[in-house]
């Protein structure tokens, strides 16, 4: 099943993919607001960072871990893989400058709301530094909201959360 949201009012549209074929073009009409959109059946433009298909086994297909984006009221489960450097993540927006985007319409995650570097030790160890945006409802590490100028390195399983959102560290395999 996909998912597909109104560009009215943010309504998630469920339907049945496997009784299209790619590059079929769909009408929808919004159930909520009875707004009329098209889509063509296809690879989304987020689907290279968020790689939906198999998330699991993608997660950790430049050896720096990912992030796990727990569903909730507001979005479905995401693992998004890191870079090194700064990984900007915050609310998917177009044109905005967050090179980690999750899908969400929840009103509490800003366009850039954290930053979670990835870089190496002195020993050639991957570390995870977060830090916030600065946002305006802030970072939290385990329940505690980050300063403003605090950073916090995290292990694996680490638990953070922006917003009303949740979001898991799975590291990479360590050289």
């Amino acid at each position: 099943m996909k998912r597909v949201r109104c560009p009215k009012c943010d309504e998630m549209i469920t339907f049945d993919e496997t009784r299209y074929s790619s590059g079929q073009s769909l009408i929808f009409v919004c159930p909520n607001c009875n707004k009329q959109f098209g889509i063509r059946i296809g690879v989304s433009k987020l689907r290279n960072i968020r790689r939906e298909e198999n998330p699991d086994e993608n997660a950790n297909e430049h050896g720096y871990g990912s992030i796990v984006v727990i569903e909730n009221v507001f979005h479905y489960k995401q693992v998004i893989p890191l870079k090194m450097g700064d990984n900007t993540i915050g609310r998917y927006m177009k044109g905005s400058k967050t090179n980690t985007p999750i899908e969400t319409n929840d009103p509490s995650i800003d366009m850039l709301h954290c930053i979670l570097n990835v870089s190496k030790d002195k020993n050639g160890r991957v570390k995870y530094v977060l830090r916030d945006g600065p946002s305006n409802t802030g970072t939290f590490v385990d329940n505690v909201i980050l300063g403003d100028h605090e950073r916090r390195v995290l292990e694996d399983g680490s638990l953070f959360t922006i917003g009303a959102t949740s979001i898991i560290l799975k590291t990479g395999e360590q050289a």
